[in-house]
């Protein structure tokens, strides 16, 4: 590598992207991710001479694979479907399945590398992956997702294991289709062990664990702005997306005191001026998962407001991404700061682009990336696994309380790495580092393996 940090990210970047031609957000992830360490390293050479990082960005395996399946019309229907296996230097590798009809292998790779770090922050042993398909469930019955689910886990049993890889769900993989797989995986193996989480309650699921993402992104904001001596009370917040992530934020922000005035889907997003309080989520949650409506609706039932695109351009103080990546691009983040918002928590996966991000630190507000922020799902995820092991179930109580501490740890973490001094955390590099140097250590720790 060259001599400078910039020289120096150049020259590993053109490796990544020799190795892994076509992967835009793979790479995107890498790059975010290296240009905050290698400063870090340049006094710790160990690191370098262990090629540490080049180790990280390169899965422990990939694995894909053909999913035949039969729709309801007993037509042959043909799927792709992977998982990619980062890293398991601290635990067992753990991330979700996603299936959505954009699923390629470089989105696939990159969650698994910010899983790898926001594993790690969490404080428990979890290594990083990720996986799915490029089915999307939307417009399916539950006869046909489940067919394709049970040849989906016909394939992924074999690399998966409640001491090896426990997937949980993301997007297109809710309670429906972890059942489906769960059931499919405990007839193939005769064994009933915690190899999923996200399952339901009846056969070894977890209190909260679908509030957990949402809840979490909201207790980072909160924590950031404590630092400040601020607090959500009275703020306004807009939000894009309307699953899990985004109605459990919503939920949250309410419940702290503040108001949240957006909510989206793909064709775009609704404005409420006087907020989207309990009865309007409930409304929310069952025009998605009952009726498969969209969002348009709650417009036409609230009277407010309906525009397409994203919601980016509403005045606020707080917002959380919570649809998916790449939602906030260099323009719409200048706009976010231009309109009063000074705290943006990442409900979603890398929902900002760099250029957006270098705005977030050149203005010098409260930003928590996705892999500080949301990381409150696959903890919960985490624990659900200690649960299965023992045998127990916790109290929603209990783990209410368990999900707050957490975030507050991760938050203290990403301070200690990120405070610049002069008041301002920059918290993107303390995720960073923080979240680097455990999983550097134990690979140290292990040699070259």
């Amino acid at each position: 590598m060259g001599t400078t940090v910039e020289e120096q990210l150049e020259s590993f970047m053109h490796g990544v992207e020799r190795r892994n031609p076509g992967e835009i957000e793979f790479h995107q992830a890498v790059e975010e991710v290296v240009a905050t360490i290698l400063p870090y390293i340049q006094d710790k050479p160990i690191y370098q001479e262990m090629q540490i990082l080049e180790r990280m960005a390169e899965p422990d395996r990939v694995i894909t694979f053909r999913v035949c399946w039969e729709d309801d019309k007993q037509q042959i229907r043909t799927q792709r479907g992977y998982r990619v296996q980062n890293n398991n230097a601290i635990g067992p590798y753990k991330g979700g399945l996603r299936f959505h009809h954009s699923v390629t292998l470089s989105i696939l790779k990159f969650l698994a590398f910010e899983q790898t770090f926001k594993n790690s922050l969490t404080g428990l042993p979890m290594g990083g992956a990720k996986g799915g398909a490029d089915f999307n469930p939307k417009g399916k019955s539950d006869h046909e997702v489940m067919r394709f689910c049970q040849q989906f886990m016909t394939e992924l049993f074999r690399h998966i294991g409640e001491d090896t890889d426990v997937p949980a769900g993301d997007i297109g993989v809710g309670a429906r289709e972890i059942g489906y797989m769960f059931g499919t995986y405990k007839r193939l193996t005769n064994k009933f062990v915690g190899v999923l989480t996200g399952k339901g309650m009846e056969y070894g699921g977890s209190k909260i664990r679908t509030e957990a993402t949402g809840y979490g992104t909201v207790y980072t904001a909160a924590n950031m702005l404590a630092v400040k001596g601020d607090s959500i009370e009275g703020k306004t917040a807009i939000i894009s997306g309307s699953g899990n992530v985004a109605t459990y934020a919503a939920e949250k922000i309410n419940q702290l005191g503040g108001k949240v005035v957006t909510l989206s889907d793909s064709s775009g997003f609704v404005y409420d001026k006087d907020g989207i309080d309990a009865d309007k989520l409930a409304y929310v949650v069952d025009l998605k998962t009952v009726r498969r409506g969209r969002i348009k609706e709650y417009a036409d039932e609230f009277g407010a407001e309906f525009h397409e695109g994203k919601p980016w351009g509403v005045n606020c103080d707080i917002a959380i991404p919570c649809a998916t990546q790449n939602e906030i691009d260099g323009d719409e983040a200048k706009t976010l700061i231009k309109n009063g918002c000074t705290c943006v928590a990442e409900g979603a996966n890398m929902p900002t682009i760099k250029a957006g991000i270098d705005v977030y630190l050149d203005a010098k507000i409260l930003f928590a990336p996705s892999k500080m922020a949301n990381a409150g799902g696959v903890a919960v995820s985490g624990l659900e696994m200690s649960q299965n092991s023992a045998r127990i179930s916790w109290s929603e109580d209990e783990l209410q309380k368990l999900l707050k501490d957490t975030m507050t740890g991760i938050h203290e973490s990403c301070l200690e790495y990120g405070d610049e001094g002069d008041g301002y955390v920059n918290y993107l590099k303390g995720a960073n580092l923080a979240g680097f140097v455990k999983v550097a250590d134990a690979m140290l720790a292990y040699g070259v393996v």
